[in-house]
């Protein structure tokens, strides 16, 4: 398992924790569900879930030809989180009535967006058929000779 991979799955579990503990501080303080619903859905969601699949899918995902993509997996992860990050610090203010964060929330959507983007091009690039992977080999012997 790299470095990334090892980054995605840990942070992944920190938000599963951290979703847990809101769900529960719900039942015993009521008066936080208004403000923290929606970070407890985004921490479960992308914090947990989203972040899981891309760190599995990176790490156990094929690489054609030995491909290495270990900066797009540091954008991934810096764009994903850094968005993250911003969106469960200033959202409940936000829906508190601090409308002034509202352009620093929009920040925080297009940083998850950008993560998403450069995932789905590395992922884009991993899947490929067995003709494909064929083709490749022919063409890295047709090179060697």
């Amino acid at each position: 398992m790299g470095f990334w991979h090892f980054l995605f799955v840990r942070v992944a579990l920190f938000y599963l924790v951290y979703a847990a503990l809101l769900g529960t501080l719900f039942y015993l303080f009521p008066g936080l569900v208004g403000p923290f619903r929606q970070s407890h859905v985004h921490a479960g969601l992308v914090g947990f879930f989203l972040q899981m699949v891309m760190g599995v899918a990176y790490w156990m995902m094929p690489r054609p030809g030995g491909l290495r993509q270990d900066r797009l997996e540091g954008l991934t992860f810096v764009f994903l989180n850094a968005g993250l990050l911003l969106r469960l610090s200033l959202e409940p203010f936000y829906l508190r009535g601090h409308e002034g964060l509202r352009p620093w929330l929009g920040l925080s959507g297009a940083l998850q967006l950008l993560a998403t983007l450069v995932f789905a091009f590395a992922m884009h690039q991993r899947v490929v058929t067995g003709d494909m992977l064929r083709k490749m080999r022919e063409a890295r012997e047709r090179r060697g000779r």
